[in-house]
């Protein structure tokens, strides 16, 4: 399927027209049912013609997204997301874009989004916790070793596969980093302190909101979360950690999630010494893919 669907190569072209015929457009596609809708457009099934794959096609529309000045951000996400290739990350294939929009070819996530499961559930079992929170930390291990942080981790930025697998969809936030960063972005309740209180940040923001979504998971709320933004924000600020009695949850997951609810980032359980948590190792599926039942 890679190569099927690679962006076709702009290659030098004696003529435009030459070069118009290489680039994608909407006639490629038979267009399917939406799939949801974002803040700048709409996420459709679609199949590509030519090759019968099918797709997931994300169309933006350009004025909404000039409107909240966030093309650069789209350039970014698109330049970082179209060079990932992991089992857990979702693939974007290519690009292409008319007068008035821009089109995202993606993988398909055949089983939807994780959010919709999580709030059917309202929360998951330590199985299923455990092997959701292993996949996305050999993604996001992948992903610091290309120098990528994603830093808006949570359940509205994940999808399941056909098999049953977790895939990191969206890299709005994501950058390439080769220092510490300052700016503030992802979602109030996964930021971490240092976010918070505007200092320098690096790839451990990543092992900050895992540890907030693998309590989420377990317990079905972030666990800073408060009625006021402002008590939130302090809650993170003084790591105030509380492990309600229901629902009945381990020592060792809570012992996991401590380790990496830690204010100090250096002191943050570091990814690859998660996988070898005894939490993990006893619950995780090594396959990395849950299958109810």
């Amino acid at each position: 399927m890679a190569t099927a669907m690679e962006t076709r190569p702009q290659q030098k072209a004696s003529s435009e027209a030459a070069t118009e015929k290489k680039r994608w457009t909407l006639s490629d596609f038979d267009i399917g049912k939406p799939l949801g809708r974002g803040k700048f457009g709409h996420v459709y099934v679609a199949k590509e013609k030519r090759s019968n794959h099918v797709v997931a096609l994300k169309v933006l529309f350009k004025s909404q997204l000039k409107q909240s000045q966030v093309e650069h951000q789209l350039r970014r996400e698109v330049e970082i997301q179209s060079h990932l290739r992991h089992p857990n990350i979702l693939r974007l294939y290519g690009y292409f874009y008319d007068q008035q929009r821009v089109y995202l070819i993606l993988e398909y996530a055949a089983k939807g989004e994780l959010y919709k499961e999580l709030q059917k559930f309202k929360c998951f079992t330590e199985r299923r916790s455990a092997t959701y929170v292993a996949s996305l930390a050999r993604a996001l291990i992948y992903c610091h070793g290309k120098h990528v942080i994603h830093r808006d981790i949570k359940p509205e930025n994940l999808l399941i596969g056909s098999q049953g697998e977790l895939k990191i969809a969206d890299f709005g936030w994501s950058v390439h980093t080769f220092s510490r960063r300052r700016t503030m972005c992802g979602t109030l309740d996964y930021l971490p302190p240092e976010m918070v209180e505007s200092l320098e940040h690096d790839a451990s923001v990543d092992i900050w909101s895992l540890g907030i979504l693998c309590y989420e998971f377990l317990y079905g709320a972030p666990p800073f979360e408060a009625e006021e933004h402002s008590d939130t924000y302090r809650r993170i600020r003084q790591v105030d950690l509380k492990f309600p009695s229901k629902p009945v949850v381990s020592a060792a997951a809570k012992d996991l999630i401590s380790q990496m609810l830690v204010k100090d980032t250096s002191k943050r359980l570091p990814l690859h010494k998660l996988l070898e948590h005894p939490w993990i190792v006893q619950n995780a599926d090594p396959s990395g893919v849950y299958r109810s039942g």
